[in-house]
Order: structure tokens, then sequence, then C-alpha cells
């Protein structure tokens, strides 16, 4: 089982050499003569491209997931372990045989286990090219063994970083030095050496050395790239953290650091000739339940509408929205959420086939009734009744997905433009209508103001132009994505007659400020009795005179909610 290092190896001519725990530590002044170098050589299997077994593996973690099977299955395979303080410990306490980090080096651990790998011993074993002559002759000079295999995973900086107790002290305790050190050592030599950080790939490891007896130039080279991104995420983490000012992180960094995992690969992108995958965790607190696979535009429909229901979400009353194409259509609060669902349906009966439905209330038996009435591709709520379930799982497809207070919100947002990057803060400021200030002669209502609120909070979710009409607790008709701010008064208009839904006694707000009074008059005509927006146009004078004469109620809220 390796290499025994008893080569022509001479102090004054005799032979000397002591084991310790299956590694050679030599004393004295030695030379090495060539010859021992190319037998240790050929018996390494130094060749890149050549299976590398795993005669001697480094154990060092932090997260201790399925450690004790895994090294048990090295030790099966005639594998000599060395191992760090705690993760001997552990392994001693399994009753597995390990050689300590410290008898290798010759050193006890140091500052309190900062300094206990960083030494020759550890990382000549890992650096040492088997197919180059001079690194042999090296090793054997300073009585160092090669070490095939490197298990190390990294001290939880970031669950501590996330910690809003923690204090500085504590998060910077967990800033790994060793653990990069070596994982960077074994993947630079990923030639030679396989290195692991993942607890998740031990069983493959494992497999392949028990079908092949040792690890393949593609398995060692996966291996090391999964180790590099692991390490450069490690440090992003403490950057970004490093530069945050009083426990939050500068939005708007001097250099922006993305690390993320590839979570799953989607179907296809917006469309079918468009590759796409899902990045990150973002989607932590959403379990999917039932139906076919998360697409591309399932994904953002979710995004757009978890972030609408957390806007709307009041304590007393229910809420849903339905989003299509990454905009509500029909939005609503209640005393119950059938109730809700019901009205929010009403405002556009066409759009919801094939959309996304979001409550912030369970899911039960009547409100799954209601929903089954048309095909809606995603359902999402905090929970499901077992009823609500059994009827809403009959189809297939459909999507059905519990989310909790765990879903985040991003607090900054990115998007490529012209092979750069922009960012900026998400908006996730909502504005009190009843403080916003009120421009007319007319005041409007208590039933209004609360009404104005959700078609303020609505508006901020459309797509730009967007104008919202509302009437008691549910939206009318929505106009967005419109080129000029009158189109999209003139569009919600023209559905809502379509439709058949009257705005009499109707209040409207608009995303941002009218640049003339005509948006205002069409409003009026087709019912509008009180206006939200934000002013702030040259013409604001213009368009408030225009209210006070149609007899509306106006409010500026001072701020701009644009969705491009």
């Amino acid at each position: 089982m390796g290499h025994s290092w008893d080569h022509t190896v001479t102090v004054g001519g005799t032979p000397t050499a002591h084991d310790v725990g299956g590694f050679p530590f030599l004393t004295g002044s030695w030379s090495v003569a060539t010859t021992a170098a190319t037998q240790l050589t050929m018996e390494i299997m130094s060749a890149s491209d050549t299976p590398s077994s795993v005669r001697r593996a480094l154990l060092s973690v932090s997260d201790k997931t399925d450690l004790v099977e895994f090294a048990t299955g090295l030790v099966d395979l005639g594998t000599q372990l060395i191992a760090s303080g705690g993760t001997a410990a552990i392994l001693r306490g399994a009753g597995i045989a390990v050689v300590d980090v410290a008898d290798v080096t010759g050193h006890p651990e140091m500052l309190g286990g900062r300094v206990k790998t960083l030494h020759p011993a550890i990382h000549g074993g890992i650096l040492a090219r088997r197919d180059v002559d001079s690194d042999l002759d090296q090793l054997a000079e300073q009585a160092i063994g090669v070490i095939d295999l490197v298990v190390v995973n990294l001290y939880p900086f970031e669950e501590t970083a996330a910690d809003s107790t923690a204090g500085r002290a504590a998060v910077v305790e967990q800033i790994d030095i060793g653990g990069p050190a070596m994982i960077r050592s074994a993947a630079k030599n990923s030639a030679h050496v396989g290195v692991v950080v993942d607890p998740t790939d031990y069983t493959a490891v494992l497999d392949e050395l028990r079908v092949g007896g040792s690890l393949s130039s593609a398995t060692r080279s996966r291996l090391a790239e999964k180790a590099f991104a692991r390490t450069a995420a490690y440090d992003s983490a403490i950057a970004t953290w490093l530069s945050s000012r009083d426990g939050a992180a500068d939005p708007l960094l001097d250099r922006i650091r993305v690390e993320m995992p590839r979570e799953q690969v989607l179907r296809y992108g917006e469309n079918p000739h468009q590759a796409a995958a899902l990045y990150g965790r973002s989607f932590d607190g959403i379990t999917q339940l039932h139906g076919a696979e998360l697409s591309y535009n399932n994904l953002l429909d979710i995004n757009a509408g978890v972030a609408l229901i957390r806007d709307i979400s009041e304590p007393g009353s229910a809420a849903v929205a339905i989003i299509k194409h990454n905009t509500p259509c029909g939005v609503a609060r209640a005393g119950t959420s059938v109730e809700a669902y019901r009205r929010a349906f009403e405002t556009d009966p066409l759009s919801p086939f094939g959309g996304i439905i979001v409550s912030d209330r369970p899911i039960d038996i009547d409100v799954a009734t209601a929903i089954d009435e048309i095909f809606t591709e995603v359902v999402v709520a905090p929970s499901f009744t077992e009823e609500a379930l059994g009827l809403l799982t009959l189809k297939g497809r459909r999507r059905l997905l519990a989310s909790s207070d765990a879903v985040r919100l991003v607090p900054t947002e990115m998007r490529s433009v012209l092979g750069g990057v922009l960012v900026q803060e998400s908006d996730h400021a909502v504005e009190t209508i009843a403080k916003a200030d009120m421009v007319t002669r007319r005041r409007p209502t208590l039933e209004q103001i609360e009404s104005l609120d959700l078609a303020w909070r609505v508006a901020k979710h459309t797509k730009s132009n967007a104008v919202v009409f509302a009437r008691r607790h549910r939206t009318l008709a929505i106009g967005g994505g419109c080129t000029s701010r009158i189109d999209a008064v003139h569009f919600a208009v023209d559905k809502a007659t379509r439709l058949g839904i009257s705005l009499d006694d109707s209040v409207v707000a608009s995303d941002a400020f009218f640049p003339f009074p005509d948006a205002v008059e069409v409003a009026a005509a087709a019912g509008a009795v009180a206006i939200a927006q934000p002013g702030g146009s040259n013409r604001d004078s213009e368009v408030t005179a225009a209210a006070d004469r149609l007899g509306l109620a106006m409010v500026h809220t001072a701020v701009r909610h644009f969705r491009h």
C-alpha cells in the first residue's frame, strides 16, 4: 500500500529512517540517488492522463455529514488517513485508525487551531508532481510523504455572517485559512491529486475507487473545477461582508462579485430555441408539491407574484394576485381567499388561463374549486389542505408550490446590457396613500384612499407605462407596457368596456406622472373619481387644474415606480 521509502538513501553510508503512523521521518543529512527518484516516479503513476491510486488521504472538514461512512470506505480500500484535530477525534470515536496532522508535521496546533495544516509536510505532499524527478527528490530529502486525496470543506463563514446575532469577532473566526490553501493546492495538482469539497461527492468518489481502484483524470479535473469554484465563492462572501457598512452590504460595490451554483437546468428559456438554467438559491423557502418542472417563464412569474403579494398583504384580509407574462392581470383583497380570488379573476376573465395564482393564505377546497374552473400553470400559497391537493393534483402539469416566510426578495437587481451589467437596488419602497400630498380641492374619501392604496401598489408591479383602475379592494382594469401614458389609460378603459366592467366611482393609480391633462380627462370620462400619481411634471399645475375642473381628487406620492 504505497511506497516504503526504503530506497538508496544514506547518511554517512548507513540508511536510517523511522516510521510514525506509516509516514517516514528521516533524520540526518541525506542524499538521494537518482535511481530512487526514478523508481518512486514509476510507482506513483505520475502521468497526467493516468488514474491516480489513493494511498494516503487528508481529511479536514467542518461539515461532518457522512464523514464516518466515507472514511470507512477509504480504509476498506486500503487508504491511510491523516486528519486534523476535530475530524481526527470523530474518526477515532468511530473506531477508525487515523494519523494526526500534528504527527505528520512534527508541530502541534497553534493559536487556538488557527495554524495546523500550513506546513511543508502537508503542502509538499499535496503539490509534488509525480512526474518531476526533482519534486520527488525534494520530498525524499525532507521525509515528506505524498498525499493522493484531499477532503476539505470550509468553516461556515457564510452561515455565521448571515446570523444577525453574531458579532464581528465571531464572524472573523469563521474565515478559514488552512482549508482554502489545501483545497487550492490539491486542485492545482489535479493531474495527480483528487480533491473533494462537497459531501455529496463522497459516494461517487468511493464508487469509482471501488470499481477501478483509482480516480480518473476526468474525475480529478471535475473535482478541481468544483474546488476552485468553492474557494472563489468563499472569498467572494468574505470580501462582500468586509465591504458592508453597519451590517448592511453596500448595494453598489466598487466591484461586483457573483458566484452562484447552477441549481437546475431548465427545459429552455423564454422560447424553445434559448438555453436556460437557474443559478443560486433564490427560491429557498418555496417547495414544489406537484406538477411539471418549473420553466424559465414560470420562475419569472412566480418571482413577480411573490413580490406583489408581499406588497398588498395586510392583517385581517386575504390577498390574491393573478400574474401573466410577468405582470398582474387581476388583484384583490377580501375577507376570504375564495372571495379574493373571484374578485381578482373578474378583472380579466381571459388572461388567467395558463397564468400564475399567488395567495397569502392557505388554499382550501373552496379556493381550489374556483381555481380548477380553468387551467392555471402555477398556484403558490403558504399551504394546501388535503382536499385542495386532491382536487388540484388531478391536472398533472399544474404546478403547486408551498411558500414560506423564508422566501427572500433580493436587495439588488442585475440585467445584462451591451456586454456589461446594470445593477440597481430593488424597488422595495411602499408609500402610504393616506400620507401622500393632497393637491386638489377635493380630498379622497377613506374608502377611496383604501382603493388608491391597492391600485398604487399594483401599479408599482405593472410594466410601465402603467395605470390601474380599482374600487373597493379589487382591480377593475390594468393598462401596462404601453409607450405613452394616455395609451395605458385607453388600453385599460377599452378592455373594461369590452368585458362589461363599469369604471364608475373608480380610482386610478399611475406609476409615473401625467405629462399632460389628456389622460386625466379620459380617466374621468370613464368614471374615475380619484387619482394617485407621483407628480413631478413641468405641467403638474395643468394636470391638477384639469382634475379640479373635473371634480376629481388627486394625490402626489412623490415616488415613481417605473418597471421596464
